[in-house]
């Protein structure tokens, strides 16, 4: 909202302190800067407060604001005098004001730091988390405007004020002074603070979706007068699913004689239904959709499922419609799924909602599933359903214009119906949030990702978020960091949230082998090496063998404690005929189930060829929760989430047998070996990350005399200037060489050579022996083409090499030739540092050469990074090997160069101008390491939206 002509015109409106926030409650609310033109919506806000309130906020009785306040309260230099208010509908439900004030408590302007800050808050919407939202976007603004502290004077019984400033984590003061407590906070962010607000934003996140997918009334906008058509058939597919709430059609072309459409109540408007409804699904052509949002927002709709396409996956003029919309229906505090969406399911027995176009509810299970593209959302839930697979949930966002991948986890971290999150995502608009979410939800149940359009480099049409320029490989590398489980098809997705929604998870890597088929099982045995698994031979029952010898075999396995699964391979008997028998499934089914049931909890995975009847028999588990033994090798497991419980049919009770115990969860069954196999390889490296994650590793304060971040700031600040350039620059040697020794990675120095003569002093004041390097971009660390002459021992072999260098690579001016003085021989690495806009600083470690550019053997991890990252780092490269004494070489200093990584990585977390750092090559000897060369780049830094105030994108 612009600001009148009147407005100040020292300081611009500041439109970047607008924000939409999700509150407490799961609604949603606008906060913007108060303006000259919201009188009258402050004197209505004001005439809506109670008289409590009221004398809460002025400490006295306060029944109307004169003109004076009025003015005071609607004109601001957004400096010293700052107001924010939060709007639902256009109309005001809470304000906060900040004046700067000096020690003596008198109005001020810089440099005083300190803020008398103050709130109100309409009645009808305390509770909701409107004040807590509010503190973090004013002390984001106090912040920017130079304000370190803020003073509150609150009455002792204004318990609810005093407990928003208690809880927000920040350090803070209080005294009783004149009747009042006198409150003091200290606005600089505290990791109790940012533990605060990211707390408050998964359960407010968390409660939007779960609004959504239970409501307790939903009406479909744009239901069809004939069968057939998009809202007809939701209307159908709601109805077929036995929803437990209230159903309307709505379509303003009805007749209006018409009271019911397919048993439920028929209306032209959402005006003319007698109760509030929690859910609309819209399904009207796009230029209707504005109308029909008004309708639901003026009549307290709490969320959408906008069905209609049109949008952004039309071009630019479909994306303002897209923006458009999201700006409409939060402005009424709704959240939308959509648009372009396919829809939503909860198959949970109190709500059994099917508010989508999938023709046949999927039963009820323990997967959530989400997914950006209807296509892949019906393949998916037909996969599951053949495989006997149910969910909890479904939500098919179409272009995401709103409730996104980000949203879906943190419901699915608290749903307890939810054991697994499967997710298809496209684009991810916010990969740092992403990957603090993913890890947080994956500490306590897996998290299984499907990434589309990984190597186009743009976003699928529709899709209007910020475009990464991280490869995918490096997406992948920190997706594993954060504990997801990255599969490459939808096919391995399924075959992944089978395993661990029906299985506990693995031990270990031993994997035990069994069937009625020899070759079966070495084909299994070869998959399981090809996966990094440790196979036990496999164990041939013969193809004789009864069910009850797989049970008995399989309960010896399980019971075996060298072993951590395993796989049972199957295919059908042969009679005395010679004609196959496929038709005892059902038996071996049993038989298997049997044996898991009495042996300790280690998942059981089927290959099976062509024996009818046994997958389903397998799936057909009767339980809606896991066996009760659980693996105890997972530390620090909240209670029923180590592995995931298993799925079961729509409504079936947990069965208790005669002696208590729960009954076996469901045995995945695979057509293909490598399939079983990938899915277990993807168990075992989830629940050694599990493990890891339970004591997670330190990332090391190096607070010694070798780190100097007051130093470093300093001289930062001098190279970037002033006013530096917005592209940043690139530091000299020297330069580079001065900032990375505040952080103690000391750089070793390169003299220029641009003649013989300059080369032979440089040499005599480094020391032989030396190396003659060129640093033309061409010829740059390629030792290869010439371009570097190492262990030049004297004079004259300088000279030598430096006559042969111009004579075989070019003038002088064109190699620009440097001289180092040599390093203790070892193996070439090269470390790098880097800020994506949207993932964050990103630390990489790979060895220098072919290995990483031309094979890609990099391994990348999150800044900053952790003690145990440094040392997963580096070993989890595919050419790790070199450093560790392969083929009878002497090992490298590995730890030293963990403290190299750990270094870089506090630096740049520590001064986000860093934007890149390359040191290549670090060559690590036996004992120490050297870095031979170094680049640095600094620019002013980007923003960090994960440190600021909770906020919704807008794209």
């Amino acid at each position: 909202m612009e600001p009148s002509p009147e407005q100040s015109p020292h300081h611009a409106y500041p439109d970047h302190w607008e924000a939409d926030v999700v509150l407490r409650d799961g609604g949603t609310a606008r906060i913007r800067p108060i303006t000259t033109d919201d009188a009258e919506r402050l004197v209505s806000f004001y005439e809506q407060v109670s008289d409590e309130s009221k004398y809460y906020r002025f400490f006295a009785p306060y029944p109307r604001l004169s003109d004076r306040d009025v003015h005071r309260f609607t004109h601001h230099d957004y400096v010293d005098r700052v107001g924010l208010a939060v709007t639902i509908g256009g109309e005001f439900i809470g304000t906060v004001r900040y004046d700067r004030i000096n020690d003596q408590g008198r109005p001020a302007s810089a440099p005083a730091d300190e803020a008398e800050v103050a709130f109100l808050v309409q009645d009808a919407h305390q509770g909701r988390g409107v004040a807590s939202a509010l503190l973090e976007h004013i002390a984001a603004v106090a912040r920017e405007r130079g304000i370190r502290r803020f003073a509150a004077e609150v009455l002792p019984a204004n318990n609810k004020m005093i407990k928003v400033f208690r809880d927000a984590g920040y350090t803070q003061r209080r005294s009783f002074e004149d009747g009042s407590v006198h409150l003091t906070l200290d606005l600089e962010p505290t990791e109790k603070s940012l533990a605060v607000q990211r707390g408050r934003e998964q359960r407010a996140e968390a409660r939007s979706v779960q609004r959504l997918l239970a409501p307790g009334s939903v009406a479909v906008i744009g239901t069809g007068r004939t069968p057939g058509g998009v809202g007809r058939t939701v209307l159908r597919n709601l109805l077929a699913a036995g929803f437990t709430g209230r159903t309307y059609a709505v379509n303003r072309a009805f007749d209006e004689g018409l009271t019911t459409l397919d048993g439920v109540p028929a209306h032209r408007s959402l005006g003319e239904i007698d109760e509030q409804v929690d859910l609309a699904v819209i399904a009207v052509p796009a230029h209707r959709v504005p109308e029909a949002v008004a309708d639901c927002g003026e009549h307290g709709v709490q969320g959408l499922v906008v069905l209609s396409a049109g949008y952004a996956e039309r071009g630019s003029a479909g994306r303002e419609l897209q923006r458009e919309l999201v700006r409409q229906a939060r402005s009424y505090g709704m959240r939308i799924i959509g648009p372009n969406a396919f829809g939503i399911i909860n198959t949970a027995e109190s709500v059994r909602l099917n508010a989508s176009l999938a023709p046949e509810s999927p039963a009820r299970g323990r997967i959530g599933l989400f997914t950006q593209s209807g296509a892949i959302g019906i393949a998916l839930l037909s996969g599951l359903h053949r495989r006997g697979a149910g969910l909890s949930s479904f939500i098919s966002a179409g272009n995401r214009a709103d409730v996104s991948g980000n949203d879906f986890l943190q419901y699915s971290f608290e749903d307890q119906d939810t054991d697994v999150a499967l997710l298809y995502l496209e684009s991810l608009g916010n990969p740092r949030k992403f990957t603090r979410l993913a890890r947080r939800t994956a500490a306590v149940k897996p998290v299984v990702v499907v990434k589309g359009a990984r190597h186009s480099g743009t976003n699928p049409p529709g899709h209007a978020v910020p475009v990464s320029r991280i490869p995918d490989a490096t997406v992948s590398a920190l997706m594993r960091q954060a504990g997801v489980i990255r599969v490459d098809t939808v096919t391995e997705m399924v075959d992944a949230g089978l395993l661990l929604a029906g299985q506990p998870l693995p031990a270990g890597p031993r994997v035990a082998i069994l069937g009625n088929s020899e070759s079966l099982g070495l084909l299994t045995y070869d998959a399981c090496l090809a996966e990094g698994l440790r196979p036990r031979p496999p164990r041939d029952l013969t193809t004789a063998a009864s069910p009850q010898d797989f049970r008995d075999a399989l309960a010896e396995a399980l019971a075996d404690s060298t072993c951590d699964a395993v796989i049972v391979t199957a295919i059908p008997w042969v009679g005395e005929n010679g004609e196959a028998e496929t038709g005892d499934g059902e038996v071996l089914a049993a038989a298997l189930h049997g044996a898991a049931a009495g042996s300790p909890a280690k998942p059981v995975a089927v290959v099976h060829v062509e024996i009818g009847g046994l997958a389903e028999a397998l799936a057909a588990a009767s339980s809606t929760a896991a066996p009760r033994t659980r693996p105890t090798t997972l530390a620090a497991q909240p209670s029923g989430t180590s592995g995931a419980p298993a799925t079961a049919p729509p409504a079936a009770p947990t069965e208790v047998d005669a002696e208590g115990t729960e009954p076996p969860g469901r045995i995945p069954a695979y057509p293909a070996a490598e399939r079983a196999v990938r899915a277990l390889a993807e168990a075992v490296k989830y629940a050694q990350w599990r493990r890891q994650a339970a004591t997670p590793g330190k990332v090391p304060e190096f607070l010694d005399e070798t780190t100097d971040e007051p130093g470093a700031a300093a001289l930062i600040d001098t190279l970037l200037g002033a006013t530096p350039d917005p592209r940043g620059r690139p530091l000299t040697h020297d330069e580079a060489r001065e900032l990375l020794g505040r952080y103690g990675i000391p750089v070793r120095p390169t003299l220029p050579a641009p003649d013989p003569e300059t080369a032979v002093a440089a040499a005599a004041r480094l020391g032989y022996p030396v190396a003659l390097k060129t640093t033309a971009p061409h010829l740059r660390h390629r030792a290869d083409l010439g371009g570097v002459r190492l262990d030049l021992a004297d004079e004259d072999a300088l000279r030598r090499a430096y006559g042969e260098f111009t004579e075989l690579l070019g003038k002088p001016a064109e190699l620009l030739p440097v001289v180092q003085s040599m390093a203790p021989r070892g193996v070439d690495t090269v470390v790098r540092a880097s800020i994506d806009a949207a993932a964050g600083a990103i630390l990489s470690f790979g060895l220098a050469g072919a290995p990483s550019e031309l094979l890609g053997d990099t391994a990348h991890r999150l800044v900053p990074a952790t003690d145990r990252d440094a040392a997963e780092l580096i070993r989890s490269i595919k050419a790790a090997p070199v450093l560790f004494g392969w083929r009878g070489s002497a090992p490298v200093d590995t730890p030293a160069l963990e403290e190299l990584l750990l270094r870089l990585s506090r630096l740049v977390d520590d001064h986000p101008e860093v934007v890149s750092v390359a040191l290549e090559p670090v060559v690590v000897a036996p004992q120490g390491l050297t870095v031979l060369g170094a680049s640095v780049r600094l620019a002013p830094p980007p923003p960090r939206g994960d440190l600021g105030p909770r906020r919704l994108p807008n794209y």
